[in-house]
């Protein structure tokens, strides 16, 4: 008897030790989470000051967007290109791939679409910002370009919209250059982004994974160059010899996607 009862107090003990041990894991990995959420928020907003700071904006890039086909074999589409942006009202972009070659220029009053490879352009007035042209052309012309959130002066309010997780993942090395790598999470998409570190916190990579699409594909932006001057002339439209002006509707598709690619619901 005195066994048995040493026994059953020896086996509460160790439940109390290992329910103690358990719980204070528990709050540890909460107040580390949490730690990490504050961290990651910090890095980014530090990002966006430094963004949204910068008059003038001139940056090249690589592209990688990731599609499935009706088969379900998933397949990525690279383009390169450049952006150049003096605010609050001239906006001059560029994406040359595989399959489209794409020029965007805004001087504040007028936006010129120029299709390169069939030599069209479409112009049409557009009085405002950069930031309301970036607007307009994903809700009403389906130009969607991810990656033009990272240059809005609101960066911080439209990127953190819907998040519900956040932390800081550690370092990465994005073309030689030491960047604090961070993960957000939202209902429908995933989203990581490497920040240089140091005092210059410029946007190094960003990826965005789609939750809600089958096989979850993703968009990839790697920024290669970032400098803060910009030519006199760079907002001048400069139309080719024999390129047609035509209407906005009448510009062929301009998506770096070719059409058809993507299974019903799987194009981003």
């Amino acid at each position: 008897m005195q066994d048995a009862a040493f026994k059953s107090v020896a086996r509460r003990a160790r439940w109390t030790v290992m329910l103690g041990t358990m719980l204070t894991l528990n709050i540890a990995f909460v107040s580390q989470a949490s730690a990490q959420s504050g961290d990651a928020e910090k890095l980014l907003k530090g990002m966006a000051d430094y963004v949204s700071s910068q008059k003038m904006i001139a940056v090249t890039f690589d592209s990688d967007i990731e599609v499935v086909t009706s088969n379900l074999q998933k397949l990525q589409f690279t383009s390169s290109g450049q952006v150049q942006m003096s605010r609050p009202d001239k906006l001059h972009a560029t994406r040359t791939g595989g399959y489209r070659d794409i020029e965007i220029v805004f001087d504040g009053k007028t936006v010129t679409v120029n299709n390169k490879d069939t030599k069209d352009y479409a112009q049409i007035d557009a009085v405002g910002t950069a930031e309301d042209l970036i607007d307009v052309l994903r809700e009403k012309h389906g130009v969607v370009a991810p990656g033009a959130d990272l240059l809005l002066s609101n960066v911080f309010d439209m990127m953190m919209t819907d998040v519900i997780e956040a932390a800081v993942i550690g370092k990465g090395v994005i073309d030689g250059i030491e960047c604090d790598h961070l993960a957000f999470r939202n209902a429908e998409t995933d989203w990581q982004i490497w920040i240089e570190s140091g005092a210059k916190p410029i946007p190094r990579k960003y990826v965005i994974t789609s939750k809600g699409i089958g096989e979850a594909p993703q968009y990839t932006l790697r920024i290669k160059e970032w400098k803060t001057e910009v030519p006199t002339d760079a907002f001048a439209f400069k139309p080719d010899p024999s390129a047609k002006k035509i209407a906005l509707g009448d510009l062929s598709d301009i998506d770096e996607v070719p059409q058809g690619t993507t299974k019903s619901g799987g194009k981003k």
